[in-house]
Formats: C-alpha cells, sequence, structure tokens
C-alpha cells in the first residue's frame, strides 16, 4: 500500500477543495480560513500533496524565499489515513525538494507532532530569546 503514496509539488494537482474542507473545519490551527485567503496563501507558496492512488491524502505548505529561509507550515494527513507512515514521507519529500536546500533556517511550529519533526532534525530554537512573534489565533473569526 505504502508504494502507491505518491508527493508532488505540482501546484495544478492539489485538491483545494479538500485542502481548504480540511484547513477551514478540521484543522485546531487554521479553523474558519476563507477560502481566498487560502488561495491567496497556496498562490505564494511552495505547496506539496501527498496521493494515495492519485486521490490526494496529505498536504504541506512551505512559506520560503527559496534561497535562505523556509517556514513549513498547513501539514497534515487525512485522519483515516494516519499510521502508516505517509506524514514520514511527506515530510521526507519536502525537505529533499531542490529550492529547500541550503537554506539557513527552516522552521516550523508544531502542537503534538515533535517526534515526527526531530527524526528530520528539527529542534527547539537554539536561542529562543531572539525569536518574537505577531500571534493572532482568532484572526479567520475575525474575517468574516
Amino acid at each position: 500500500m505504502m508504494a502507491a503514496f505518491e508527493v508532488s509539488s505540482d501546484p495544478a494537482r492539489l485538491d483545494v477543495d479538500l485542502v481548504h474542507r480540511f484547513l477551514a473545519e478540521e484543522s485546531s490551527w487554521a479553523r474558519g480560513i476563507p477560502r481566498a485567503l487560502l488561495e491567496r496563501a497556496l498562490a505564494n507558496s511552495l505547496c506539496f500533496g501527498g496521493y494515495l492512488d492519485g486521490n490526494q491524502v496529505a498536504f504541506a505548505r512551505v512559506v520560503t524565499d527559496r534561497a535562505t529561509f523556509a517556514n513549513m507550515v498547513d501539514v497534515f494527513v487525512l485522519p483515516g489515513q494516519r499510521g502508516r507512515g505517509y506524514s514520514k514521507l511527506l515530510v521526507e519529500s519536502v525537505l529533499a525538494h531542490p529550492d529547500l536546500q541550503g537554506l539557513r533556517r527552516f522552521t516550523l511550529a508544531t502542537a503534538d507532532a515533535h517526534g515526527l519533526y526531530a527524526r528530520f532534525g528539527f529542534t527547539p530554537p537554539s536561542r529562543p530569546a531572539t525569536l518574537m512573534e505577531r500571534y493572532y489565533p482568532d484572526v479567520y473569526q475575525r474575517c468574516r
């Protein structure tokens, strides 16, 4: 079954309806994201779809300048397909992408998948005191 899983960064293959439905209705981090806002984010990011026998079952998006920095966001595998190693294959494919080589910094935020990302070399920030953020967790509810 694992052999049928394929990762592609071809934006034409993305099932935007599926990605929007998952992020807006099932994710804990992008609940309520408006479709138009997601489409703009997709257009300005390097996106990866994970496909099982041609049907999309996974997704990851990388915000990057393709030279020095990248931030991986919106990573998911559909609930019915979890536990089969697809998240590992997805992250492995993202990190192998030619446009994401030689970066000085590659970041991500996760609430519960630290073990997954640690196997690929992600660690807590070495100097957390230097990091700052502006974070608005309910921004999509205010967009309506």
